[in-house]
């Protein structure tokens, strides 16, 4: 037990560390990366016009489709292991390269930002019609009825569920191991390897990234009140 309890006091800051250096940095880049990619297209695939429009809808909707319907693991595999291999002459003549750290942010924000656009366009579209057609009626445009009016009931009604794709990316970091960077999971994993207790060393992260994510739940928490004080309470 004694020496149970020393390895889970010597690895814990090393793990911390680890997730202060590069499991909190990659969830924060990565999730504001792929909210910004999820309003542009949840607003590109909710948008009515025609002509040209019609191909970047497609783009987008082609886009959401395949980073839902393949796994987080395989599009880093392909993005980090893969893409070394296109070579197009004159453009990447030696493959696309890119290093660990980037092409784990690539990825991550690409997978999160498909996700989150289902959520914004379908917080968008929740709100009443009504709403559109009434501040048409004072004579605002369309661009800002969506920024005065739509996407900030948008926003709360959406918060949850972002949330929850937040916290669901801070576990989905320990994927990056796969791609030798070194977060929380790599650190458990080469600790492991030098003491040779791969049970104690899997509960010990798995108990900090439980913490770390009571945390951010206790945060989303606070916000959806914050965002909800004004709304009349169901009796």
């Amino acid at each position: 037990m004694d020496s149970i309890w020393h390895i889970i006091v010597t690895s814990t800051p090393q793990i911390a560390a680890a997730g202060l250096k590069y499991t909190i940095p990659i969830a924060i880049i990565s999730f504001i990366l792929g909210l910004i990619l999820a309003i542009f297209t949840a607003l590109v695939k909710i948008s009515t016009r025609r002509g040209w429009f019609l191909i970047l809808k497609a783009i987008a909707n082609f886009y959401v489709w395949l980073f839902r319907s393949t796994p987080l693991l395989v599009q880093l595999f392909i993005v980090y292991f893969g893409l070394p291999y296109l070579k197009i002459k004159g453009l990447f003549p030696n493959g696309v390269q890119l290093d660990p750290w980037t092409a784990g942010i690539a990825t991550f924000s690409l997978n999160t930002g498909a996700y989150c656009a289902e959520t914004i366009r379908a917080a968008i579209l929740s709100i009443p019609q009504g709403q559109w057609e009434a501040a048409y009626s004072i004579g605002m445009t369309k661009s800002q009825v969506l920024k005065r009016i739509i996407l900030p009931q948008a926003a709360r009604v959406s918060l949850p569920p972002l949330s929850n794709s937040f916290i669901s990316l801070v576990k989905d970091t320990s994927l990056a191991a796969s791609i030798t960077i070194i977060e929380m999971f790599e650190v458990s994993q080469q600790i492991a390897a030098q003491n040779y207790q791969p049970l104690v060393m899997y509960f010990l992260v798995a108990a900090l990234y439980a913490i770390l994510c009571t945390i951010l739940s206790w945060l989303q928490g606070y916000l959806e009140k914050r965002t909800s004080r004004y709304l009349r309470p169901l009796n």
